[in-house]
């Protein structure tokens, strides 16, 4: 099959662009990961879900993909400013652990949650503690290119003097001059030059946690130069994809690509992707509202706005029913809809890899269901190629699905298809289930095997005509969520939908 350019919405022009490579077919991606202080929520499920089906496509189309994702675990400070405390260091002397306790208990929380929500594993998931010394030699760049200014033993980037030679803002859309009108004056505490300029070290208060030793102070580095020092140490000064969520862009990303410049004269990435909010009832999550929902508590159902528990592939399903860059609103009522979806995908999954191409002599390809095969499977295809419009793309499965499903109750004969357009039918669709979705077949341990044994039991009360004994297994599986289906020669399940 042909497949269509691949093109990509890149925020640093605010446009689609053809992707190609800086040497194809290796592709380099770095996104943003957790900071790890607390349970992973709804919002680290949109991120780390987009990101994978753009990492599982890429693969599908042949690139080979090195996945870099890091992890904070020092130097994010609350209000995502450039002073008050470390918000790892915050949570540890809460919890009276040592701040390497927290980090490593709730990655390894976030862990077990992706493995839930089936993402595949980064190649390289480096961690900012890890990497302090690539951190120190940059800033050491920094200064030497006149960028940046030490007070006091805190080093800061030069915003001013930055957008003199290249222009601070361009991936955001944000103005210096505007951001200095908009800040506040500096009122002779600060040891900014400029309300607008960002810590790269700040020397460590005495009652500080976490601090390492440099040229400057005892202290530690700031939250944007990590994802520079360790993007660059695994995918080079300037790769292909760094992708993260909206809330990132400004000023994290905007301080990535000035801080890239200024030690290697290039930007980072060739293209930015930004993964948009979820909300929850058309409102903002977060905790003062009320709303913040962890991804355990999805699982589990154990949150007031939730009316029973979400599994990880119903969720899964739910955040790749909207393309990654439109706000996602969440509701009880969307999560069941994405759970009939999902189910609906998932039997045909479980049906497409039973079926085999059989012959029937008497009956000839049928040319228009040829072509509605073929324009379904291209449509997907273009779908996933314009700028990873996973919804769209779901959409054009649904339909392929409609064709299975006919093919394997009997109501078209395999034949109408052909062997190499029935063949091709079967193996994109599962393929595309499992390699491009990563939608995982959801049930109990031994359920074939008890199902199996349960329609035997059926399958003898309905040949003795016991329809007492019929109307309760059938009923009794209903309420597991399993659907018997008679059919003209067998008796076969599905999930209720």
């Amino acid at each position: 099959m042909q497949l269509h350019p691949l093109n990509i919405y890149n925020t640093l022009s605010r446009k689609k662009e053809p992707f190609e490579p800086i040497n194809p077919p290796n592709v380099g991606m770095y996104v943003c990961g957790p900071t790890v202080y607390g349970d992973a929520h709804l919002g680290h499920a949109r991120a780390a879900i987009v990101f994978d089906v753009v990492h599982r496509y890429l693969k599908f189309l042949g690139y080979k993909v090195r996945y870099v994702r890091n992890i904070t675990d020092v130097g994010h400070l609350e209000a995502d400013a450039d002073e008050g405390e470390d918000k790892i260091a915050k949570k540890a002397k809460l919890e009276q652990l040592e701040p390497m306790e927290v980090s490593q208990f709730y990655a390894d929380s976030y862990h077990k949650d992706m493995e839930l929500l089936n993402t595949l594993k980064p190649h390289i998931e480096p961690r900012a503690t890890g990497h302090i010394p690539e951190q120190i030699k940059l800033v050491e760049n920094i200064l030497k290119e006149g960028l940046a200014y030490e007070v006091n033993g805190s080093v800061y980037f030069d915003v001013l003097k930055y957008n003199d030679k290249k222009r601070y803002g361009r991936l955001s859309g944000r103005v210096v001059e505007e951001l200095m009108s908009g800040s506040r004056e500096l009122d002779g505490q600060s040891e900014k030059r400029n309300p607008v300029d960002f810590a790269l070290w700040k020397k460590a208060s005495p009652e500080h946690l976490m601090k390492w030793d440099s040229p400057w102070s005892l202290g530690f580095p700031g939250w944007h130069l990590e994802c520079t020092a360790m993007s660059s140490k695994y995918l080079g000064d300037h790769f292909d994809i760094h992708g993260g969520g909206m809330d990132l862009m400004f000023p994290h990303h905007e301080c990535e690509i000035a801080q890239g410049n200024a030690c290697s004269h290039t930007d980072p990435a060739k293209y930015w992707m930004h993964n948009n909010m979820i909300t929850i009832n058309g409102q903002k999550m977060g905790k003062s509202l009320g709303n913040f929902i962890t991804l355990q508590e999805l699982f589990a159902g154990d949150h007031k706005v939730l009316e029973e528990a979400y599994s990880p592939m119903t969720v899964r399903y739910f955040i790749l029913t909207a393309h990654y860059r439109s706000t996602l609103d969440f509701s009880n009522q969307a999560l069941q809809a994405a759970r009939k979806g999902y189910k609906k995908l998932i039997n045909g999954y479980r049906i497409a890899k039973s079926m085999t191409y059989l012959e029937d002599p008497e009956v000839e390809k049928d040319e228009k269901q040829i072509g509605q095969v073929r324009n379904s499977l291209e449509a997907m295809f273009r779908a996933m190629n314009d700028d990873f419009n996973s919804a769209q793309a779901i959409g054009h499965l649904f339909n392929i699905l409609k064709k299975i499903n006919a093919a394997y109750t009997g109501q078209l004969a395999a034949s109408v298809f052909g062997k190499e357009m029935f063949d091709e039918m079967i193996r994109t669709y599962v393929r595309f289930i499992e390699e491009v979705l990563g939608l995982v077949e959801e049930k109990p341990e031994e359920q074939e095997e008890l199902l199996r044994v349960v329609l035997k039991m059926y399958a003898r009360a309905k040949q003795a005509r016991d329809y007492d004994k019929v109307d309760e297994i059938r009923n009794d599986l209903k309420r597991m969520g399993i659907l018997v289906k008679d059919m003209k020669n067998k008796i076969d399940w599905a999930y209720e939908e």
